[in-house]
């Protein structure tokens, strides 16, 4: 479950409009963690937003399991980078809320307990469940987030930017947590985490895309072996590593020259 067929996507926001991603064609397999990077603007969210549901194909096919995408599914968690919690309802109740449309059949003592035993698996305290969104960090807030999106236990993840706005120590413990769960998953969740954080990217993914600027194609595609990813004491000092690295950042700034030539 969770195989992703993108099959020449294009993308406007109205007929005749400027065009925003221009014949992507790939395929993401189930269980595979893709990191989709690329300079701002270039439709990163745009193709999350597409595979989710929650904006139509200008032309091209879109289908999950050989399913067409056809609007919003439990079968896809979204985590934002603004929480995506609903300010009037406290932690547990946004996270329940979600449970009631993905298990209708459970009783609410069911649901609060899967709740609070997700909370718990993202390193969040029982007290937290009955907390309204305005008294949490930034960091409890998105880990709640997290809850709800795996709580539901769907086959797809997308991630939009969800550390952006966290602080740099938050942010490792995030992407740690995010990872481990992942890794847990039997079968593992397919995921696609956009990002513009080359170094990010490559410590989380095992297959990492590149878009380029707008009309977006996708101009690199690299798949990172299990052997060879890197961990957090080894991405600086590997030297295979740091050649894949380098690889990334000229096939990005590359495709920002070839723009940049091409408006002047």
């Amino acid at each position: 479950m969770g195989d992703i067929a993108i099959k020449n996507i294009s993308f406007s926001y109205e007929e005749g409009g400027k065009v925003i991603l221009k014949d992507i064609d790939t395929r993401i397999h189930a269980g595979e963690f893709v990191c989709v990077l690329g300079q701002s603007g270039c439709g990163k969210s745009t193709l999350l937003r597409l595979i989710a549901g929650l904006e139509s194909p200008t032309a091209g096919e879109l289908s999950i399991d050989g399913a067409k995408v056809d609007g919003a599914s439990l079968q896809r968690g979204v985590v934002f980078q603004d929480y995506g919690l609903f300010p009037w309802m406290t932690a547990g109740e946004n996270i329940i809320l979600a449970l009631k449309q993905r298990f209708p059949e459970r009783s609410k003592q069911e649901l609060k307990k899967i709740a609070v035993d997700m909370l718990k698996r993202v390193g969040l305290e029982d007290s937290v469940f009955g907390k309204l969104p305005k008294e949490l960090s930034g960091g409890m807030k998105q880990r709640c987030a997290i809850a709800q999106a795996f709580s539901i236990d769907p086959p797809v993840l997308l991630m939009d930017e969800p550390f952006g706005a966290l602080d740099a120590v938050t942010r490792t413990r995030l992407q740690d947590l995010v990872l481990e769960l992942w890794a847990q998953g039997e079968p593992k969740k397919t995921v696609l985490f956009v990002t513009h954080d080359v170094d990010e990217a490559m410590l989380l993914a095992n297959r990492l895309l590149v878009l380029g600027q707008s009309p977006s194609n996708i101009i690199y595609d690299c798949v990172i072996p299990d052997e060879k990813r890197p961990t957090r004491e080894s991405q600086f000092e590997d030297p295979e590593f740091l050649k894949m690295r380098t690889e990334l950042i000229r096939q990005i700034n590359k495709d920002v020259a070839s723009h940049v030539e091409k408006t002047m």
